[in-house]
């Protein structure tokens, strides 16, 4: 097998491309970010190339070694999948490792164009959907409510129906008995006005000697 200079351009479309994208999630200080995600693309397209001369040379499928990126990829980008508080992170830094390694496999097949398109849709992706998911997440959130009134089970059965009267979906609660008193904890979810107008309705509520949210 012989040097090309095709090679060395392959594999330098593959760098900037998951330049690129690692350039992203370094700035927006991610866990996998770009040094990472450059060594993935490039990787991915020596892969890539190395399984096309081989296959050549020996007779054996040309995409026998690529094929194996994605299934080797995908471990690397479950590594990055978190779950914490029921709710699972990670899955957008898991996307771009898959993605880089795409990325690095069409440099090394040649297609660089589609190669190009994709980067361009990627960052498109990154850089502007960001805030359409930021002002969707501001209109709805989930608070976890701490309230403390005295033992009275009708006590707690008027607070959950003021939560579902405010139009808050309960995911979870519980009744928490400390001697003459009940702990009440909610977890819900629904818009932030939503969540302001049943603070206000807490905090002017006599009977609850203590309330905290977060």
């Amino acid at each position: 097998m012989t040097f090309e200079w095709l090679d060395l351009i392959k594999l330098l479309a593959a760098l900037v491309a998951g330049g690129l994208i690692g350039a992203e999630r370094e700035r927006s200080r991610k866990a996998v970010g770009l040094r990472t995600l450059i060594l993935i693309s490039t990787g991915s397209a020596l892969f890539t190339m190395l399984s096309l001369r081989l296959g050549e040379s020996f007779g054996n499928d040309p995409g026998r070694i690529a094929a194996n990126i994605v299934t080797g990829i995908g471990f690397l980008g479950a590594g990055v999948i978190l779950e914490e508080r029921g709710r699972v992170t990670g899955l957008t830094t898991a996307a771009t490792i898959w993605l880089s390694a795409a990325l690095g496999m069409a440099a090394g097949f040649g297609e660089f164009v589609l190669m190009a398109i994709t980067t361009t849709l990627a960052m498109l992706v990154l850089l502007t959907f960001y805030h359409f998911e930021r002002a969707m997440a501001s209109s709805v959130e989930e608070r976890t409510y701490m309230i403390t009134t005295g033992v009275d089970w009708s006590k707690f059965k008027a607070l959950k129906k003021m939560v579902q009267d405010h139009g808050l979906e309960i995911v979870t609660h519980k009744q928490e008995k400390h001697g003459k008193t009940m702990v009440v904890t909610f977890e819900l979810m629904g818009a932030t006005r939503k969540h302001d107008k049943l603070t206000q309705k807490l905090l002017n509520d006599d009977e609850i000697k203590e309330c905290s949210w977060c």
